[in-house]
């Protein structure tokens, strides 16, 4: 299945594409269409990166995984399969391989947050007699794209006696849902003139919540004049035994409403919000989960905050996955074992390899212009790699060196897998990074490798089954390494 092969009258020295349906055989036609249909129902259920850590840590039980605490004190030896988690929002997945941690992992690194529309510490409020919600977006977003959509709320609020209380409603078809209300078009004149950029105000992305009044029939009540906040608040002491002071101590999200759906007359490609980047991050999971052989420690890093600049401490630049590789090497430590296991760390970060799992821009013919047709990424043609991102003149971006590169062809080429190569887009377009660039100052080689998008960072974005299960295989044939 390599990509790279002449057909006939081509020329074995020009490198040679075409679509993963036509490589497939029927059998493997039909395991990317159930691998699909097991990736649509996760990113259905899996709208925050607690909702996917949770999904996470459930698969990994069910494969025979447990968590490190239950293992470190015997020790951890060849074969063990634990997991690590970072306050709900990140998880390390491991495999335990044979050799020794100094000579580094195989890893594969996505990023478990998506843009969305949080609420912010006081949201609500009453305005011209409703209920509302103020909001702060999060990540990249075209903010006409959350207009007049219907939006479900997902989160937790915590109350200062610890205990939690979830709240996702907005998914069930019985349920209500939520909305940012949108100007119409016959009084939209000034509005319309505007650059898109400008035309919607982050303030104005408010979350219409509620439009019955608190009381009745009373003359104290009405006189009240607050009452249509009143009733909204008294609906949450009734169901989450909420007053207004516990939203400090919440995390609510407005995410698109509804289940993720097959898209086409061929029920080709997933369609749903989210995918950049749990579409990695499902695959990297399930690829670890069914490795097949390696005697490398294997593992899957999934991380929160990437949108925003990979910060806090559930990001990739905090010290979470340091931390549980310390903890990985202190359980590992073989007696009579002399070597600081602070310089065996360092050694197995520098002599790690690493896949960035992220997704890439696929080429839109209604947006062509934007990308190098010659450095494109096409939907269906397999996973894509890109040997950097970043913006510009390469900034904020790892590059990988042409070893590595090779190294991960050879992996590929030796698996079948069915690969493609590109940017994100023209020079000085824009552009973007990954996790890739706070994994490669450990010294370690990385590679961002991903599923091609159209509509990223859109409520509702797409990628093709056929990328979807190659990235599977892919991430798979690097877990395993050389057998």
């Amino acid at each position: 299945m390599d990509n790279s092969v002449g057909k006939k009258g081509k020329s074995p020295l020009t490198r040679q594409t075409e679509p993963v349906w036509d490589r497939l055989s029927p059998g493997e036609r039909q395991n990317m269409m159930d691998f699909a249909e097991g990736y649509r129902r996760y990113l259905s259920v899996a709208k925050t990166e607690r909702e996917s850590v949770e999904f996470a840590e459930q698969r990994a039980r069910a494969k025979g995984y447990v968590s490190f605490a239950e293992k470190a004190a015997q020790g951890l030896q060849a074969g063990d399969k634990v997991y690590f988690i970072n306050r709900n929002k990140a998880i390390l997945l491991v495999h335990v391989g044979s050799r020794p941690l100094a000579e580094g992992l195989s890893l594969v690194g996505a990023h478990l947050d998506a843009p969305r529309i949080d609420l912010k510490p006081n949201p609500l409020y009453q305005d011209e007699k409703m209920a509302l919600f103020k909001t702060h977006y999060y990540g990249g977003i075209k903010k006409y794209q959350w207009l007049a959509i219907p939006l479900a709320l997902h989160g937790v609020t915590v109350f200062p006696d610890g205990s939690v209380r979830r709240i996702n409603l907005g998914e069930a078809p019985e349920d209500p849902v939520f909305t940012i209300t949108d100007l119409l078009p016959h009084l939209a004149k000034d509005q319309m003139e505007k650059k898109l950029s400008e035309a919607i105000e982050g303030e104005g992305l408010n979350i219409l919540a509620g439009g019955l009044p608190a009381g009745g029939g009373d003359g104290a009540a009405e006189k009240d004049a607050n009452r249509y906040k009143q009733a909204v608040l008294e609906i949450l002491h009734q169901h989450m035994g909420m007053t207004e002071e516990d939203f400090l101590s919440s995390e609510w999200q407005a995410v698109p409403a509804g289940a993720a759906r097959d898209i086409g007359f061929d029920r080709a490609f997933v369609g749903g919000y989210g995918q950049d980047d749990r579409v990695c991050c499902y695959t990297a999971a399930e690829a670890l989960f069914d490795r097949a052989g390696g005697d490398r420690t294997a593992a899957v890093l999934l991380v929160d905050k990437e949108e925003t600049g990979s910060d806090s401490n559930t990001g990739m630049r905090s010290r979470f996955f340091e931390n549980a590789l310390s903890e990985l090497i202190y359980a590992a430590l073989p007696g009579g074992d002399r070597t600081p296991p602070e310089l065996i760390a360092r050694r197995c970060l520098f002599n790690t390899q690493a896949l960035s799992a992220d997704v890439l821009a696929a080429m839109d013919p209604n947006y062509g212009g934007v990308l190098d047709e010659r450095n494109a990424v096409r939907m269906g043609f397999g996973v894509a790699m890109a040997r950097y991102t970043g913006t510009k003149g390469k900034y904020g971006t790892s590059e990988a060196n042409a070893e590595f590169m090779a190294e991960v062809r050879r992996i590929f080429q030796k698996a079948g897998i069915l690969w493609q190569s590109g940017e994100l887009g023209k020079v000085d377009q824009g552009g973007g990074g990954t996790i890739a660039q706070f994994l490669a100052v450990y010294g370690m080689d990385v590679l961002d490798c991903g599923v091609p998008l159209l509509s990223m960072h859109a409520p509702f974005e797409v990628a093709h089954k056929a990328d979807i299960y190659m990235a599977y295989r892919a991430y798979k044939a690097f877990l395993e390494g050389d057998g």
